[in-house]
């Protein structure tokens, strides 16, 4: 064998085998309207309350009415021992008649002092003490009068109506409690407009504007779906939760819908177009998430940085780094090192 073919032969052997492209998954990266769904269960509260309570303190005696009852206007919620305003009513009652006869006898003594003064018969001095008098006797019939209306406003305050058509959400009493001046006894549900209530998350606050309406449904009826929009968001974050309230109005309530039911709400805000890939897409280098990327001419790889807006079930949504139209490998990516050639899996087969 010549010198020149056996240095052929040891450069043959001696030469990389080419490599064979690797079959991997490729997807077209796409990019998808960034539609974020949230569901909470909240409460259906009176959209009107006001809570009932007396306005001296007492014994409750008898209550009328209980929670889910529906009042009338001026309609008696519950009674109050009214033992005391009963009698300090006849004696202020007592106190009048006094001061009602003490006012005429004055009244008739500056009457019969006036035509002694006119005749000559009497001393002005004499005339003068009678009108003092007489001035003194209004004084005091006025008081009576008074102390006669304040003891017939205390004995209406020991009953406690309705101040117009409600429904009674809450009973706080029961008779023979002692309760204090303005406790609540009842709360009122006042008109028929309903709220839903809901603790939503301080972290759900930031990922964007509240959407306009919000879709509910009934917790025991889940096919019955009405919807409402936000009315309030609470200013404060609860302390010992981490969550804002928000009072969505309910627009169209269905038929049975009552107070203090469980409902779920459900928020869809909606962002910019962001690109979606499976989970399987993911690589990552020193610097932080990466993606394998395919070069539509020549079938190699390269390694591509990433930002990522956030992971949900079986895919993740880019925030930057890959553009819609981009050959990125789905899977096989372990086998991968940059400029790697690669075939489609479909391609393959």
């Amino acid at each position: 064998m010549s010198l020149s073919r056996t240095a052929a032969l040891i450069w043959l052997c001696a030469a990389p085998a080419v490599a064979e492209p690797l079959t991997v998954e490729i997807v077209t990266a796409k990019a998808e309207t960034d539609v974020r769904s949230y569901s909470l269960t909240g409460e259906v509260r009176a959209r009107d309350r006001l809570s009932a309570a007396f306005p001296l303190s007492g014994r409750i005696v008898e209550v009328m009415v209980d929670a889910g009852a529906r009042v009338a206007k001026g309609a008696v919620l519950a009674r109050m021992d009214s033992v005391q305003q009963e009698q300090a009513l006849r004696a202020a009652e007592a106190g009048l008649s006094t001061a009602s006869a003490d006012h005429r006898q004055a009244i008739e003594d500056f009457q019969r002092q006036e035509a002694l003064l006119a005749r000559g018969a009497t001393t002005r001095a004499s005339r003068d003490v009678t009108e003092d008098a007489l001035s003194v006797a209004e004084g005091a019939l006025a008081q009576a009068r008074a102390e006669l209306d304040r003891a017939r406003n205390a004995l209406d305050d020991t009953v406690l109506l309705a101040p117009e058509e409600a429904t009674v959400t809450q009973r706080m009493v029961e008779v023979g409690q002692v309760v204090g001046a303005a406790q609540p006894v009842m709360e009122l549900a006042l008109g028929s407009g309903f709220d839903a209530v809901f603790d939503v998350p301080e972290v759900l606050m930031t990922v964007g504007a509240p959407p306009s309406l919000i879709s509910l449904n009934r917790i025991d009826r889940p096919g019955v779906r009405f919807e409402g929009h936000i009315y309030e968001i609470s200013p404060v974050v609860d302390p010992q939760t981490g969550t804002v309230a928000v009072t969505v109005a309910v627009d169209d309530p269905p038929a049975g819908l009552d107070y203090g039911e469980a409902v779920r709400g459900t928020a869809e805000v909606v962002g910019q177009a962001r690109v979606v890939l499976p989970h399987t897409a993911m690589s990552a280098t020193a610097e932080g998430p990466a993606i394998w990327t395919v070069d539509p001419t020549t079938m190699a790889v390269a390694l591509r940085q990433v930002r990522i807006e956030r992971f949900e079930t079986g895919r993740i949504i880019l925030a930057e780094g890959i553009e819609e139209g981009t050959l990125v490998v789905a899977r096989g990516a372990q086998l991968l090192y940059p400029g790697r050639i690669v075939q489609a899996a479909e391609v393959a087969r």
